[in-house]
């Protein structure tokens, strides 16, 4: 009789702690994980995409986009230059430092009047520890125009 309540009583027992273990395991896949930045001695320089998809667009769509970034170091960050790969892709920089732990932004204009798919680059120079030049990507599709309405499309 003493055996039978001790085997109930560890059965119990293994069973209460089994469901509290797999309470907190679907606790935490619930709960989403943050990614911790690395945290650098000087300058840091991390961005939330070093690429940007514009997708598919119609011409003269609207072509300023947004590389976020943020200075994971102990030092104030400095966009020295940026430069885009020809005359169609234009950056903008941040103009005064970005201090440890805030977000800066570097703009970035594309001359959507240019039809068909594109993939171009921008250079960014800076003080940060270890990565003092990092190539951004920004491509996308921009579309021709439609042809008007009533207007027969011309051969060639």
């Amino acid at each position: 009789m003493k055996k039978i309540i001790l085997v109930a009583a560890l059965a119990f027992f293994g069973v209460t702690a089994n469901a509290q273990t797999a309470k907190k395991v679907a606790a935490k896949k619930d709960t989403p994980a943050k990614v911790e930045t690395p945290k650098v001695d000087g300058a840091g320089m991390v961005f939330e995409n070093e690429t940007i998809d514009y997708g598919t667009i119609p011409h003269n769509a609207e072509g300023t986009r947004e590389f976020v970034l943020t200075n994971n170091g102990n030092k104030p960050l400095t966009i020295e230059s940026t430069q885009g790969s020809c005359g169609c892709t234009v950056p903008t920089k941040p103009e005064k430092p970005i201090l440890p732990g805030e977000k800066g932004v570097i703009k970035v204009h594309y001359a959507t009047d240019r039809v068909g798919q594109f993939t171009k680059t921008v250079t960014v120079k800076s003080n940060a520890v270890g990565q003092e030049t990092k190539v951004l990507t920004i491509k996308g599709n921009v579309l021709p125009d439609a042809p008007a309405e009533g207007t027969a499309p011309t051969k060639s």
